[in-house]
């Protein structure tokens, strides 16, 4: 197990500890460091800190980086269907069910495994040996397993720097078509709700947590339905499960969703013909790494989601009864 000692410096004082090690090591998540922290890995003068201590100038920070375990990324003949490609970069629609990139519970079966198969080596920005970084080859974005829509690859290091630093610099559009449960009201809206970890339920994206990271979403009603609206949804950040929380936050849970959705409807949802989350990635505006010219690139809505919209009643006048289905807002998100 490595070890190094870092010393804390004028440039440094005042700074979280996970941000501080996160800098020295920018090749390890933050949340995998702060981990680290919890787990009396990384110590401060010998002592065990939270991960947001201030450093002060010359803390001894000592830091073991367990080794982490690699699990060989192999090739899979899993299809693939493209929307654009050249030298620089690969669009492509992704289906629901599949997976973006290794993790556990998931190391075969991925979007990786088939880029490996189809385009060889990728480049990544991934943990410093070469199998962590097949589990990132290409990869600059992700979408949920049961989210689909358009994905961006990238096939070159500079091609992967460029498009990185536009999902970072939140200069790429991204916009997604949403069928929820319940009528909304508004035409528009904007949900300026800070997102992270539930203070209880862990594993679930919430409001309600401890340490908040900005999130903003834009929506826009398409079609109201008898008992549900579509919406077409624009993220202004990019964080984890984002659009689902964000919706069921205000009462209006995407249709199917088994994470955060309204359970019972979503029941009856599958019996009307949806047997999937009904969130689909439509659309991405980036400037392209090669040539600078902003490119925006489309999936077209799955037939299966198309159908179902068609099985829905027709749309409902605003003086009908508010959200005939009642979908009642989830406290976990």
């Amino acid at each position: 197990m490595p070890q190094k000692t870092l010393t804390v410096t004028e440039n440094h004082i005042g700074k979280r500890l996970d941000i501080f090690i996160a800098h020295y090591e920018p090749a390890v998540s933050r949340t995998r460091i702060q981990a680290l922290i919890r787990d009396g890995l990384a110590l401060v003068n010998g002592a065990v800190e939270k991960p947001g201590y201030k450093t002060k100038l010359g803390d001894s920070i000592t830091l073991e980086l367990p080794e982490r375990k690699v699990h060989e990324v192999l090739p899979e003949p899993i299809p693939l269907s493209g929307i654009y490609e050249d030298g620089h970069i690969i669009v492509l629609n992704k289906p629901p069910g599949l997976v973006v990139h290794p993790a556990p519970g998931n190391f075969t079966g991925t979007l990786v495994n088939a880029l490996l198969y189809h385009y060889g080596s990728l480049p990544s920005q991934g943990g410093g040996t070469k199998g962590i970084e097949q589990e990132r080859a290409g990869i600059v974005h992700r979408l949920d397993r049961d989210t689909s829509g358009v994905i961006v690859i990238a096939r070159t290091t500079e091609a992967l720097r460029s498009l990185s630093a536009q999902f970072k610099n939140r200069t790429v559009k991204k916009r997604y078509l949403a069928l929820v449960v319940g009528v909304i009201r508004k035409g528009s809206g904007t949900i300026d709700a800070p997102l992270g970890r539930h203070v209880k339920e862990r594993k679930k994206i919430s409001v309600q947590t401890e340490k908040a990271r900005e999130a903003v979403t834009l929506f826009k009603v398409k079609e109201r339905y008898k008992n549900t609206t579509l919406v077409e949804v624009e993220i202004k950040t990019g964080r984890t499960h984002q659009i689902r929380v964000h919706l069921a936050h205000l009462g209006f849970p995407i249709a199917g969703d088994d994470k955060y959705g309204d359970f019972p409807l979503n029941k009856e949802l599958a019996h009307a013909g949806l047997k999937r989350m009904f969130l689909h990635a439509s659309s991405v505006s980036f400037r392209h790494p090669g040539t600078g010219i902003i490119l925006t690139l489309e999936a077209p809505l799955p037939d299966e989601l198309q159908r179902f919209l068609r099985t829905l009643e027709q749309p409902v006048g605003l003086n009908s009864p508010y959200r005939l289905l009642k979908a009642k807002p989830a406290d976990h998100s």
